[in-house]
């Protein structure tokens, strides 16, 4: 008798185009994956995997097997999402975070999860949007908090928050009394996101003019050595101002006036699409919850005084 185990262990050896592939994403081993499909393949009395060349991919049988596998695993998801306890919600969850997440709301977001789902593991791993992106297109993590929309085919997305961009200096350095012009900024050290990311050519864009002097742009892919360096006041950072309301609260760094308007960072809850995303999707509708019910800066700051 066809098991779902075996179902959606096919599911994810063609989705996955290897056995290996597959044991990761269902945490068990590849000798677990072959005696599935084997024991498919005997009840159902046809090949559904060709496995040449080290990648498993369908047979014509397999492909039509995998039409009715993904319908039968995406009812079984929604029929759990729908009538299911929360607490059948189970697994492990491999979520990809930006930095910009881990500073503002994301321990609020683990603490929701563990109360409201309390069988589902997460694997949480701290990367750059682009790193993350790939991870993601890769299969290496099923659901990612990062700047923007993924423009791939079969990936969903949903808005989470909008975080402004502040240049924010250490008193020390002389600047919080009224708007400091760009070419007063550009005569510090800008410190902000690492190369190949939104923020960092956003940034350089700024300063790149004729009327100013060859900026020195200190990138990181760590916010908490940006925010080192600025409280130590090697420089300006200019990164999220939500992440440093401490910072600002206790006078370490002030959020400087300018005139340079700069695009806000959108922060996006991107998955791919697949017939079993219940769990994902619930972890993505929880995240935008509290993302949209933290408070902004001016708020936060508000609520200490």
């Amino acid at each position: 008798m066809l098991d779902f185990r075996s179902i959606e262990t096919f599911l994810w050896v063609v989705k996955l185009g290897s056995f290996r592939g597959a044991a990761q994403r269902l945490n068990t081993t590849q000798p677990a994956i072959s005696q599935r499909i084997a024991q498919l393949e005997r009840e159902l009395g046809v090949k559904l995997l060709n496995r040449d060349h080290r990648v498993a991919s369908p047979t014509p049988s397999g492909r039509q097997m995998m039409v009715y596998a993904e319908k039968l695993i995406g009812l079984r998801s929604e029929m759990m999402a729908e009538i299911g306890d929360r607490s059948a919600m189970r697994g492990v969850l491999r979520l990809g975070v930006a930095e910009t997440i881990v500073h503002t709301w994301l321990t609020r977001l683990v603490k929701s999860v563990n109360e409201v789902y309390p069988n589902l593991s997460l694997e949480i791993e701290v990367d750059i949007t682009p790193n993350l992106s790939a991870r993601l297109l890769a299969q290496e993590i099923e659901l990612a908090f990062v700047v923007g929309p993924l423009s791939a085919s079969g990936v969903q997305s949903r808005v989470l928050c909008d975080y402004p961009i502040g240049f924010l200096a250490s008193p020390a350095l002389g600047l919080g009394n009224g708007p400091v012009a760009r070419h007063e900024l550009a005569r510090f050290p800008i410190i902000t996101f690492p190369r190949k990311t939104v923020p960092y050519e956003s940034v350089r864009a700024v300063f790149e003019r004729p009327d100013l002097p060859p900026i020195r742009l200190h990138a990181s892919a760590s916010l908490a050595t940006v925010i080192h360096m600025a409280i130590e006041g090697l420089g300006i950072a200019v990164i999220p101002s939500a992440i440093v309301a401490n910072e600002l609260a206790d006078g370490r760094l002030q959020l400087l006036e300018t005139d340079i308007k700069m695009a806000p960072l959108t922060f996006n809850a991107n998955w791919l699409t697949s017939p079993d995303t219940a769990a994902i999707e619930r972890v993505a509708d929880l995240a935008r919850q509290i993302a949209q019910a933290s408070p902004s800066v001016d708020e936060a700051l508000r609520a200490r005084h």
